[in-house]
């Protein structure tokens, strides 16, 4: 099978920051990540973890202390002007000149990669992301929203291959969310490579093809999602039944040792079991010798937030 070529290769690179007191923070311990052009990656990890280190060395914003990267087989270190062209990225925080008007910072960004006007596409790009109306309107005239649009906006003015999407939903409405993804989804389909950073894991779970998750400077697991999905071996079953259930229900279940109650309301129960080591037709058994008159039943896969909270070793607030 024919190996599909990188969009973005980091070897080996760490990155230390030096504090006022003279320690020096590892930041980046030794990072591999390779990403396959035309993949839709997500890059996960706490706050602290390094996910921003590592985007700005990507965009040249901060310097390495050892290892290679190359962005469309190009060294950020023996091309770096090339490497920058081959990438567009979206920063978490809004940074703009507010009496620009979207137009003109549009212009202004081409005008900087050097794009000749029969290479531009300012105006189709703000009309892609709903802001056609307001391409002369100054910037400080937007909702917050519409910023992080703009920003978008600005990222793919110089037609990069490779994406980097930095929060890009944070503060966003549900609406805006949705458009903004509806976009990115196309911008992917025509053959843009993405590597996006989210704490709307359900938002990875739901887009991307692989996940990479970083904490305290590694990357502890990449894999598919679906992958990542199974390594927790396990789903939930939410039973709604009539009437009431026993007292210290918890106890008179008896359930097998892959299986526990999660969850015990009125009306339902929640039993999050291994369905490798234990049968759904087993757990039903046991609702019946128990008197638990069943209404409805449905079953619940793991989701990306708990395969997240085990590999990072953290538990909900």
């Amino acid at each position: 099978m024919r190996k599909v070529k990188a969009a973005i290769s980091i070897e080996h690179t760490t990155k230390r920051y030096e504090t006022k007191s003279r320690d020096r923070l590892l930041a980046l311990d030794d990072v591999s990540l390779r990403v396959p052009q035309g993949a839709f990656i997500g890059l996960l990890g706490p706050n602290g973890a390094g996910k921003s280190t590592l985007i700005n060395i990507l965009g040249g914003l901060v310097l390495k202390n050892s290892g290679r990267v190359s962005i469309w087989d190009r060294d950020i270190d023996i091309e770096p002007r090339n490497a920058s062209a081959a990438i567009g990225i979206v920063p978490q925080e809004i940074y703009m000149d507010n009496y620009f008007t979207p137009h003109a910072m549009l212009e202004l960004t081409a005008g900087l990669y050097g794009l000749k006007k029969s290479e531009r596409w300012n105006d189709n790009l703000l009309e892609q992301l709903g802001l056609g109306d307001k391409k002369h309107v100054y910037a400080r005239t937007l909702s917050g929203g519409m910023k992080r649009r703009l920003m978008v906006a600005k990222a793919l003015v110089h037609h990069p291959p490779v994406l980097v999407l930095d929060e890009p939903t944070a503060g966003v409405d549900l609406i805006l969310r949705k458009h903004l993804w509806s976009f990115v989804q196309e911008m992917h389909a025509s053959g843009t490579t993405i590597l996006l950073t989210t704490h709307y894991l359900e938002e990875a779970e739901a887009l991307c093809d692989k996940i990479a998750i970083i904490d305290q400077g590694k990357i502890v697991a990449y894999d598919k999602t679906s992958t990542l999905l199974k390594r927790l071996a396990t789903k939930s079953l939410i039973i709604h039944h009539h009437g009431k259930a026993p007292n210290n229900l918890a106890d008179n279940l008896h359930l097998p040792k892959h299986a526990r109650l999660i969850a015990s309301t009125k009306q339902d129960l929640e039993i999050c079991y291994n369905p490798q080591k234990v049968p759904i037709g087993q757990l039903l058994a046991i609702m019946e010798k128990n008197r638990i008159t069943i209404a409805d039943l449905t079953t619940k896969e793991p989701s990306l937030e708990e395969v997240f909270l085990q590999i990072t070793q953290k538990k909900p607030s």
